[in-house]
């Protein structure tokens, strides 16, 4: 299992792992929180084995979405000739995880055919000690964990990396620590710089790991029956999309996105979204940003599926999507 907060790399990671050849027997199950999902477009892996689960946060509907999104899989890779050794599945970044992993680990329908290996939470080296502040699930995942993932220590400071370190050792001593750089190949590496190769967390085959989470959740004390409350998250999240169905402008786009951060930057969660951008016709524009943080915007060789709408995903805490839309008709209604 995959997890980390909203913005702290999961996906990216995911993306670099998916590429070794030590996967190509690996199956994806993607979880988001939100109206539209996009994390399966974003995704380089092939549809045919993954299963994206959209309705919800995967720890509110964790049961039966969980249980039937294997059935699925299962049916989905009969008869393949290539068999499958491992299954990733990627939380929201809103998730507790703790009846995540009761489910994998006591579900019949589950248990009999896959066993928990790893869990592993990705943290924000930049944003990691405000998110550990503030969100009660952050430390629930890191907590979970037994393998932390340092994210995007080429961009903090040594100082934010070392008191992130202190923060998480003292919430979690047992876990490995790693940091994963921005040009990792088949390696992550652990804090003092020295690699740690990533197929010893992806083989296939017997690991404590089972009975460690079993140690994890029974020490923590975390429980599942108070989690099928879909509004658990509370009113202060929200999740919209913004769409537009004309190409938009990109330089008007990345006027409105600075101007949110600095307005309202600790308040975007995350933004992600696919952009039909008049500057780049007919390739699609991908932006990735995380409270006031937004990365350098990619493209894809081509649009996923037929929708070549402009679709941007907010997850915000007390922000409405009229403020959101407002604002970008009022950059739209200044481009010429």
């Amino acid at each position: 299992m995959l997890t980390g907060f909203l913005g702290s790399g999961k996906t990216t990671l995911l993306n670099r792992l998916l590429a070794r050849p030590a996967l190509r027997d690996t199956a994806v199950i993607i979880n988001e929180f939100g109206e539209v999902g996009l994390d399966h477009h974003l995704l380089e892996q092939s549809a045919e084995d993954m299963v994206l689960l959209a309705n919800g946060c995967i720890c509110c509907t964790i049961r039966g979405d969980l249980v039937e999104a294997f059935d699925r899989l299962d049916r989905r890779l009969a008869g393949q000739a290539a068999p499958l050794r491992r299954v990733v599945i990627e939380t929201t970044g809103l998730a507790d995880p703790a009846p995540i992993l009761h489910t994998l680990m006591s579900e019949p329908e589950v248990a009999r055919r896959y066993r928990l290996d790893h869990v592993a939470a990705t943290v924000d080296a930049c944003n990691g000690i405000d998110t550990l502040d503030r969100q009660e699930e952050a430390v629930k995942q890191a907590a979970v964990a037994d393998l932390l993932v340092l994210t995007k220590t080429d961009l903090a400071s040594a100082a934010q990396s070392e008191a992130l370190l202190h923060r998480l050792r003292a919430i979690n001593p047992g876990a490995e620590l790693v940091r994963a750089g921005k040009d990792d190949g088949d390696w992550l590496a652990a804090p003092d710089g020295r690699p740690r190769d990533v197929r010893r967390w992806l083989r296939a085959e017997a690991h404590e790991a089972h009975g460690d989470a079993h140690g994890h959740l029974a020490h923590h004390g975390h429980g599942h029956e108070h989690h099928h409350d879909r509004t658990r998250h509370g009113d202060r999240i929200r999740s919209y999309v913004v769409t537009r169905d004309e190409p938009v402008s990109w330089a008007g786009v990345q006027r409105w996105l600075a101007m949110l951060a600095t307005l309202r930057g600790p308040d975007l969660l995350r933004v992600k979204g696919i952009l039909n951008v008049v500057e780049h016709p007919g390739t699609p524009v991908v932006i990735h940003g995380v409270q006031h943080v937004f990365h350098p915007h990619s493209f894809l060789p081509a649009w996923p599926d037929g929708d070549r709408r402009t679709r941007i995903v907010f997850i915000t805490r007390d922000v409405e999507r009229d403020l959101v839309d407002d604002t970008l008709r009022i950059f739209e209604r200044r481009q010429p």
